[in-house]
């Protein structure tokens, strides 16, 4: 079934506000079912077909939602970019994918225009934070019914790419079953119903902010508060008018340095969730002692949408994820021979179900060696079940940061600043960061007649590098810790700056 047709049996009321933004603009699901007909029309207008791919890099905004729905309706494959990609990377992405449509801001078409020609993209569409653009020009004069296309289950819905454990990134295909039954499962384990009223803070290029809370609110018939950035001040002004919020531990660890955050202020919320990055056992107790509520930490990745999660009643464990969402399993299995280990060992944690992705999009090779031959996923995080079942992760494999939600893969800023003249070779690690969770820090061996210092450094990255994979620091060394074998002992690196952000 389309995922679209999931979300459309789930309205009760026609009336029913969808989002509301931060300046009063109000859309119901009868608004939405309109405006995203007039979209899926213009898409198929443009040349989208069935399975066709339309990537998406613009700013957050109800009419970025909306997009989203009328390419499920047109049976197409939805491609969000995060916006803070230079061309560089955007061309890879867009020679990857092959998307028929693109759309992107107004300010970034011109530099886009030469990579959609070289990648043959039939068309180039724009649409800005204030759901403006030729997109929405265009849209204002199309019919609002449309047919949605059929889908079946295993049909894909959406490419994400993701930071891998080598070489570019990879694009993980989620078809309709994978988000729909996720979505599904987390209204029932979190308890959402029409009543429910979500602070929407999150970015929604990325699976937290798009799959996870918008398909959730969307398929509980509920409403949101649709704000496109996470500002403490705000969030504590429109506590009020909701029940819920989804977060990631940078939010939650400025809500509580807010004089404003009390027990009085949140005793009507229902629920707080938290994601996309380890939540200090720290913040989680701080958090409850201020206002008497236990944050829900759960895990979940780009390839399987939410795997594990803290019980809605009972202990919501600081330090650990929960359990097994229904349908899901885990296990937790020696990273060489794949066998599977004791409770209370330290291993890989591996999932299989039905929220698991199809694989990786042109890799069938690497898609084949993410899964063991009964079905189970190697996620590539380190973890261990506690002798209560509670799934705590420890650690990642491979060396992969995660950094305020987003995946870095070092190999890829390593490569960029060896490239920089005398630059002999660098190490990028992830040191513990508050407010990130971990902070990209770069460790750098210069030629001795160099004069590169931290500054030049980051700025040369700037035009190369998306924001969040930028350093936080880049130190200086005269050389890198290496074991017998002559490889680069990032776990010495670590432990030598675990205390750098405090």
């Amino acid at each position: 079934m389309n995922l679209f047709e999931q979300i459309r049996r789930r309205i009760a009321s026609p009336q029913q506000t969808l989002m509301e933004t931060a300046t009063g603009t109000r859309i119901t699901y009868g608004d939405m079912l309109k405006r995203t007909g007039r979209l899926a029309n213009i898409l198929v207008m443009r040349g989208v077909e069935p399975g066709d791919r339309v990537a998406v890099q613009i700013e957050k905004s109800p009419e970025n939602l909306l997009l989203y729905l009328a390419v499920l309706r047109a049976g197409a494959v939805f491609l969000p970019l995060n916006t803070a990609y230079t061309t560089t990377e955007l061309d890879y992405f867009i020679g990857d994918a092959e998307p028929k449509l693109v759309v992107c801001d107004p300010k970034k078409r011109d530099g886009l225009v030469e990579i959609a020609n070289k990648h043959n993209v039939a068309a180039l569409e724009t649409l800005d934070a204030n759901g403006k653009g030729s997109l929405i020009d265009a849209a204002a004069e199309a019919p609002a019914d449309f047919a949605d296309v059929p889908r079946a289950p295993d049909d894909l819905a959406a490419i994400l790419y993701t930071s891998g454990t080598t070489g570019r990134s990879k694009g993980a295909m989620l078809s309709h079953r994978n988000l729909g039954s996720n979505a599904e499962v987390l209204v029932d384990y979190w308890r959402f119903t029409s009543k429910d009223v979500l602070l929407h803070v999150l970015p929604i290029y990325h699976t937290h902010g798009l799959f996870v809370a918008c398909n959730v609110v969307m398929l509980a018939g509920a409403s949101m508060l649709f704000l496109p950035k996470f500002d403490a001040d705000e969030a504590m002004r429109l506590l009020p008018r909701v029940t819920t919020m989804m977060g990631v531990p940078t939010f939650y660890t400025r809500l509580l340095q807010h004089p404003g955050l009390t027990k009085q202020a949140t005793a009507h919320m229902r629920l707080f969730t938290s994601g996309s990055a380890p939540l200090l056992a720290e913040t989680h107790r701080e958090f409850s002692e201020k206002t008497g509520h236990a944050i829900l930490e759960r895990y979940g990745m780009t390839e399987t949408n939410m795997n594990t999660s803290n019980p809605y009643d009972g202990d919501r464990v600081p330090g650990t994820v929960g359990f097994p969402l229904p349908g899901v399993e885990a296990r937790i299995a020696d990273p060489d021979s794949g066998k599977a280990l004791p409770q209370g060992e330290i291993g890989i944690i591996e999932v299989k179900g039905p929220n698991v992705f199809a694989g990786y999009w042109r890799m069938p090779d690497k898609t084949k060696a993410e899964f063991r031959p009964d079905g189970f996923f190697i996620t590539g995080d380190v973890a261990m079940i506690d002798a209560r079942g509670y799934v705590q992760i420890v650690g990642r494999a491979k060396d992969l940061i995660i950094t305020g939600g987003f995946n870095v893969y070092p190999k890829e800023v390593e490569t960029e600043i060896d490239a920089l003249p005398g630059v002999i070779e660098s190490a990028v690690i992830g040191c513990p960061h508050k407010d990130f969770g971990e902070g990209v820090t770069a460790v750098v061996v210069c030629q001795k007649e160099s004069t590169l210092n931290e500054k030049a450094v980051l700025d040369a990255l700037n035009a190369r590098l998306a924001k969040f994979k930028l350093p936080k620091r880049v130190i200086f060394v005269d050389d890198l810790p290496r074991n017998n074998m002559g490889k680069v002992q990032k776990n010495v690196l670590r432990e030598q700056h675990k205390a750098l952000y405090g």
